[in-house]
């Protein structure tokens, strides 16, 4: 069985994915699996990852589209690796990203880690500040703002078991997080960048006014708080993503 397994989404990635996979072929840790799953393209993302040649990249193809969560949990199915990491099909890692993240974990006895990365513009340019991995997280202070994003965190699914994306939730990755953080008492920081998110400019991350009903009902759908609470954690939640983004490069 591989170390590690990277799970990613695909759908209408072409213009992106040669350089994700790219970055996934570089890495100097090479014990890993692939396990992507393709939402239904239209485009030519399936006919790119098909002419990769190497037994550890595993596609799979839908035949309806069913969202980012559910191909996410159908890459985790097959998924037999010891740690976890999620990788976005127009994201991209740097070659030493999965040797830094197992080892970090590896001496700090980590069932859950998340590193620094770099914020975008489509051309892989900074534009604005890296992302910090600054903080240990918890439960509770996950509540407030996520501070794991998917392209830069790792878990050990032998110690913590597979978490999977649930249905139904526009906001699926902080559920995920936050389930899985009712496991374990912290995800320990590697404050290293060494991943870029690209910022595309209809990112649904980036359009907090429209998602404010979708956060609320994480706290009040899938952590079944009160409807006070519910609204109390999303205004600290809009509060925390504005500052998240507030600085941009001139």
């Amino acid at each position: 069985m591989p170390e590690i397994s990277i799970i990613t989404p695909c759908f209408n990635s072409s213009p992106f994915l040669e350089e994700t996979i790219l970055s996934v072929l570089r890495q100097s840790f090479t014990d890993w699996e692939w396990l992507i799953t393709d939402d239904n393209s239209t485009d030519n993302s399936v006919e790119i990852i098909k002419k990769i040649d190497d037994p550890r990249i595993i596609l799979s193809v839908l035949d309806k589209n069913q969202g980012a969560g559910n191909a996410r949990n159908k890459s985790l199915e097959k998924a037999t690796g010891k740690y976890i990491t999620f990788l976005d099909a127009d994201d991209f890692w740097e070659a030493n990203f999965l040797d830094e993240m197992i080892a970090f974990m590896k001496k700090e006895n980590a069932e859950l880690a998340y590193s620094n990365y770099a914020r975008c513009d489509e051309n892989l340019t900074p534009k604005i500040a890296d992302f910090k991995a600054d903080k240990e997280v918890t439960f509770d202070n996950l509540l407030k703002t996520c501070r794991l994003s998917l392209l830069s965190s790792m878990y050990d699914s032998e110690r913590v078991g597979k978490e999977f994306f649930p249905a139904g939730s526009k906001r699926e990755d902080h559920v995920m997080w936050l389930n899985l953080l009712k496991k374990i008492p912290v995800g320990k920081p590697l404050p290293k960048t060494m991943a870029k998110y690209r910022m595309h400019a209809t990112s649904v991350s980036r359009r907090k006014t429209n998602i404010m009903k979708d956060q609320y009902l994480v706290y009040k759908d899938y952590m079944k708080f009160s409807t006070i609470k519910s609204w109390y954690y999303t205004g600290n939640w809009a509060l925390n993503g504005f500052m998240k983004y507030s600085k941009i490069f001139n």
